[in-house]
């Protein structure tokens, strides 16, 4: 006695052989599945319907990459502006003047400052915020109106990028500030601040030699 298919064996049989319905064509056309309340959908339907929720979805992840591509093109070419101005700087004076100046006319910041202290005032910010202020130490994201207050003297500063740095005199320490609480999340990628972190601190550090 022949053994009676059951569901399992037609589905493993179909995945073995995909080609299947090449030949069978006649076939297709008597097929219908359950697809909602209004009634059933062919096999070709649904084969045409997967097909265009794919081509969206890849025409979605193609549009992101575009954006994301010409996104770091941009970032790319401001930075490189920046640093041929910061390496044509001749004193801190035009330094702090050219990296404030570039936040706010390429990224529309609220509040940019870039200062260098001295251990005592480090260890005193570090003391009324109660945050690391460690070499290359970097924070961000909203913070306390008491803490904003410290960095920036300013209540409408909701969100910040605070970042470090160590000079061979003192401390450097470049403030970002937006008035949107959600501007700059603490889960946020660090990696540009910290370019730019970088170039500061080595072109401060050949003006100082």
């Amino acid at each position: 006695m022949a053994k009676k298919l059951d569901a399992k064996d037609v589905e493993l049989y179909l995945l073995e052989n995909t080609d299947f319905f090449l030949s069978r064509e006649s076939l297709v056309s008597e097929l219908s599945f359950k697809h909602d309340a209004e009634g059933a959908t062919s096999l070709l339907e649904m084969q045409v319907r997967k097909l265009r929720d794919e081509q969206s979805r890849l025409m979605s992840m193609l549009a992101s990459f575009v954006s994301t591509g010409k996104e770091n093109e941009e970032l790319f070419f401001k930075s490189k502006n920046l640093t041929l101005s910061l390496i044509a700087s001749e004193n801190f004076a035009e330094v702090k003047k050219t990296v404030e100046l570039f936040f706010h006319e390429k990224f529309a910041v609220d509040s940019c400052i870039l200062e260098i202290l001295s251990d005592s005032e480090l260890q005193e910010l570090e003391a009324r915020t109660e945050l690391d202020m460690n070499k290359d130490a970097i924070h961000m994201g909203p913070l306390s109106k008491e803490k904003m207050a410290a960095f920036f003297s300013s209540e409408s500063i909701k969100s910040a990028v605070i970042s470090v740095m160590k000079l061979k005199k003192g401390f450097g320490l470049l403030k970002v500030g937006s008035n949107e609480p959600t501007k700059y999340l603490g889960d946020g990628d660090t990696t540009f601040i910290e370019y730019i972190r970088d170039i500061i601190i080595r072109v401060l550090e050949s003006k100082e030699a």
